[in-house]
């Protein structure tokens, strides 16, 4: 069984050897204050070169694993259904929408149309998007396999 450091010297009864050790947990004197409540998504390159194959296939794999089921949904049969077809501008845009929105509430919230879409993404595929979430067809949505 595994005990920290700090018991076992406690067991032995060293003087004064407590006090002088790391915290177990922060490994240093005192506890650090760090502040997780927003962690900020690091920075996408949408502009790299890449082909428009290996783009494609990069965001039918990132359209299904979002981090929120609501977006991986929608976002993965949105990818199956229009993303083979889409030419290399539209292709751009869609990668510029899912990996350079920092929160994907804000996405699902203008799919759905609960907030307005802001000007820099209001574009051709936020239409295809918003029309894709209506479901107008009422068709029984499931995330395709991964290849």
């Amino acid at each position: 069984m595994f005990r920290p450091v700090r018991s076992i010297v406690s067991m032995l009864r060293i003087p004064n050897v407590i006090n002088r050790m790391p915290s177990a947990v922060f490994m240093c004197d005192k506890p650090i204050d760090v502040d997780y409540s927003y962690v900020e998504i690091p920075h996408y390159d949408v502009e790299k070169s890449q082909s428009l194959e290996t783009r494609k296939a990069r965001l039918m794999y990132q359209s299904r694993k979002r981090g929120m089921l609501e977006n991986d949904l929608l976002l993965s049969t949105f990818a199956k259904k229009y993303l083979p077809s889409l030419n290399e501008d539209q292709t751009k845009m869609y990668d510029r929408l899912i990996n350079t929105v920092s929160n994907d509430w804000d996405l699902f919230y203008w799919m759905v149309e609960k907030q307005p879409t802001p000007k820099e993404y209001d574009n051709e595929i936020m239409d295809m998007l918003k029309k894709h979430a209506k479901n107008e067809d009422k068709v029984s949505l499931r995330q395709p396999n991964l290849y």
